[in-house]
């Protein structure tokens, strides 16, 4: 008995180890992969960084140098000289502030009210809204092109932002499906208080859903920032441009000055890459808790 007993038990072990042996063998085999596709993404970026800091004679050098023997930062300053980039990087700041704040007030009031009021048509009013995920934005351009011109805002930054002001559909749902997880017992216990309809939103809902506004604002920001259609449609005066259509202007201006166009492709990126890693906790745990309940 002893002895079989002794057995099993090294039989047992032994098929730990295995199991053990299997699931860090799994966690490495899918390391090495994720650290493969990072390199693929890397490299664009590293070269980039690379570029933006080489003389003119060593961007078309074969084969390429990846470390220029000597950073030219120089690079950095004469290519902001050449055309207003600090006009072009405010212009860029106010358009995305007032986006994303249009969103993260006309989404959370829209998704507060599909999510927590009861009224008639609903459901059918939200499949509505969600149906407009569906038209790409290139099948409005023109009737919208003719809208703002009909009211003179052709030329100016309020088509670039007024419009997000009333609502964004996906943003809409996201924030409706983050809202649907908090208990409804909180919204009855805050209006037995005395607490309005709104106090029940700013003062329960929205300090709750931290996670899933971070999400939409990092979206929001992303998209607006790297926006290049929407201004090129709009906009004739370069001191009215954003950066993604002042790069466009600065590349004819600098031509085969790559360098140039490298450091100033850094710049723009930088504030993008700022905002995920702050942010990237919070946009992680948005989007894990973010339609658990639909």
């Amino acid at each position: 008995m002893k002895i079989s007993s002794i057995r099993g038990r090294r039989r047992l072990s032994a098929e730990a180890w295995l199991h053990q042996a299997g699931k860090l063998l799994t966690k490495g085999l899918l390391l090495c992969a994720a650290a493969s596709g990072s390199v693929l993404f890397v490299i664009p970026f590293a070269w980039m960084v690379s570029t933006a800091g080489k003389p003119g004679e060593l961007v078309w050098k074969l084969p390429p140098v990846w470390i220029p023997p000597t950073y030219e930062w120089i690079n950095y300053i004469e290519s902001w000289n050449i055309l207003p980039f600090g006009t072009f990087y405010f212009n860029t700041m106010k358009i995305t502030t007032l986006t994303v704040a249009g969103v993260l007030v006309s989404s959370s009031l829209a998704a507060f009210a599909f999510a927590r009021l009861r009224f008639p048509g609903r459901e059918v009013l939200f499949i509505v809204v969600l149906s407009t995920m569906m038209l790409p934005w290139h099948v409005t351009i023109i009737p919208q092109y003719i809208f703002f011109t009909k009211l003179g805002w052709v030329n100016t930054h309020y088509p670039l932002w007024v419009q997000w002001w009333f609502g964004d559909a996906f943003s809409i749902f996201l924030l409706r499906q983050f809202f649907m997880t908090i208990p409804l017992e909180m919204d009855e216990a805050a209006r037995i208080d005395g607490c309005s309809r709104f106090g029940v939103l700013w003062r329960i809902i929205l300090p709750l859903s931290k996670p899933a506004l971070g999400v939409v604002a990092i979206f929001e920001f992303t998209w607006s920032w790297n926006n290049f259609f929407g201004p090129l449609i709009y906009l004739d005066a370069i001191k009215l441009f954003p950066v993604a259509l002042g790069l466009r202007l600065f590349q004819e201006r600098v031509g085969t000055s790559v360098q140039y166009m490298m450091a100033q492709t850094v710049v723009f990126v930088i504030p993008v890459l700022v905002l995920f890693f702050v942010a990237q906790r919070r946009f992680i745990q948005g989007i894990v808790v973010t339609g658990v309940k639909g």
